[in-house]
């Protein structure tokens, strides 16, 4: 085959990638079919390679793609997380709802303690997890979610707001209790929660006891009703100790002072 015709095949063939959307199988093909070439491999062969190769990207491409329309404020892992300085909380347990049954079954989870023992930085951990399974998630603070919702209810786009929402597999609701709600706002956090019963799961960090909770949400019999539905099929984590968030910054400063002791001991020396 002449080196034009060549040519014009080879842009052909590039045009009908585009069009057909493999863009892995368009800038790896000529590679792999040298590779198919030298290796002696069979047509086979070389067309499971680039359809895997295309399969493996696009995995890649789904996975960071959910991860950006989660919005997490900040990637945290499980395997960053310092569990020996949380010993109240049960690490086999953390581990067993990250691996997402508990949002097949349309339970919740309530991380409930103290600020900085780490409630945040599970919950984004177990919402990533979600991500890389395949899950939709949506990470909210709890003024976040409802200044949203307020917005929406404005904008005369409230339902249709909330049926996005609920068509998710995981919300994430940060910071539950940090700040008291408007009655409005209490309302459709209140309707929110409702919907999303028994239909897909949530998963709420607070630094109050349920006890305290009408004091946030400024009713006690919404406030009874909501828990009620909340609690019920839900998976409660309680952070009993001292701030994580305090330890670790802790251990920072006497890692830095170790560090710079030791060149000033060295220079010394």
């Amino acid at each position: 085959m002449n080196t034009s015709n060549s040519g014009h095949l080879d842009l052909h063939l590039q045009d009908m990638l585009r069009q057909l959307r493999l863009p892995t199988v368009a800038a790896t093909y000529q590679r792999l079919a040298e590779e198919a070439l030298a290796s002696g491999q069979s047509h086979i062969d070389y067309l499971l390679a680039l359809v895997e190769q295309e399969s493996i990207d696009r995995d890649s491409n789904r996975r960071q793609r959910r991860i950006r329309e989660a919005r997490f404020p900040l990637i945290r892992t499980l395997a960053d997380y310092d569990f020996t300085a949380m010993p109240s909380l049960s690490k086999t347990k953390v581990l067993d709802l990250a691996k997402g049954d508990f949002i097949q079954r349309a339970e919740n989870i309530v991380l409930v303690g103290e600020i900085g023992t780490g409630k945040t930085h599970l919950a984004t951990a177990i919402a990533l997890a979600a991500c890389e399974q395949g899950r939709r998630v949506r990470f909210f603070t709890a003024a976040g979610l409802i200044n949203a919702l307020l917005e929406a209810a404005d904008q005369h786009r409230l339902s249709r707001f909330e049926a996005q929402l609920v068509k998710l597999d995981l919300v994430v609701l940060d910071e539950v209790g940090f700040v008291p709600f408007s009655t409005a706002g209490a309302q459709l956090l209140f309707s929110f929660i409702s919907q999303k019963y028994l239909r897909s799961s949530l998963l709420i960090t607070t630094n109050l006891p349920f006890s305290e909770w009408t004091e946030v949400f400024g009713n006690a019999r919404l406030t009874g009703a909501m828990l009620d539905r909340l609690t019920h099929h839900c998976h409660i984590l309680e952070f009993q100790g001292e701030s994580y968030r305090f330890r670790q910054s802790l251990a920072q400063q006497v890692e830095r002072i170790g560090s710079a002791n030791g060149v000033n001991g060295a220079a010394v020396g």
